[in-house]
């Protein structure tokens, strides 16, 4: 991996509902950076998530790890030295102090939720409430789509972009072995079991995607 004396970029991760897939996003776009930059993952949920899924297996992640919950002291973020990319894991609360103190200073967020109505109505406030205003650019990810009902992600996609909201071309299907990769504490690009590479794959799609609007 290279280091860098440049400032790195900010890459955060966030919505404003729990349970849509946010730590497995942080995890495994951290991981697939690291393959070629130097990395550092900050948990900001006071949950932990991401800090118990990268110490229960003591394995190198090829990134770097911290956890820090103030939101005083996330604002230095701009401050880190050593790095290329910090990724956020943040609270899944669209009010938190947290929120409020990382999301100016990202470079880029992206926004995991599932397809279904009721998570894009909280997302699209996310969007409109804590995200366009402060000019951040971004992009909405799709996680959790079931691979029985590809159209109802496509047409999510569609609804996106018809309200002006930027949505990832690529979406995260379902599989078992995001589950199983996690209680094994490893990214999906280290695990081995069923549908690990077309998991892996989904992910890689999305680093592609982030990196070209970095390019623009």
């Amino acid at each position: 991996m290279k280091s860098s004396s440049l400032p790195a970029k900010i890459l955060v991760i966030s919505n404003g509902k729990g349970g849509v897939g946010k730590t497995t996003t942080a995890i495994n776009l951290a991981a697939i950076l690291a393959e070629k930059s130097r990395v550092l993952l900050v948990d900001a949920d006071p949950q932990g998530s991401a800090t118990w899924w990268v110490e229960h297996n003591k394995q190198s992640m090829g990134f770097d790890l911290t956890q820090e919950t103030n939101p005083e002291l996330l604002e230095d973020l701009r401050k880190i030295t050593g790095y290329e990319l910090v990724v956020l894991d943040t609270p899944p609360a669209l009010g938190s102090k947290v929120l409020a103190a990382v999301v100016p200073l990202a470079d880029y967020l992206i926004l995991p939720t599932p397809p279904a109505p009721m998570d894009l109505t909280v997302l699209i406030e996310t969007v409109k409430e804590a995200i366009i205003p402060t000019g951040v650019a971004y992009r909405v990810l799709l996680t959790r789509v079931d691979q029985r009902s590809l159209g109802e992600a496509r047409e999510a996609q569609k609804t996106l972009r018809e309200l002006g909201i930027p949505a990832c071309d690529a979406f995260i299907r379902s599989y078992k072995a995001h589950e199983r990769a996690a209680l094994e504490g490893m990214p999906i690009t280290q695990w081995r079991g069923r549908n690990a590479q077309a998991a892996a794959a989904d992910y890689r799609q999305v680093i592609n995607e982030i990196q070209q609007d970095w390019r623009k």
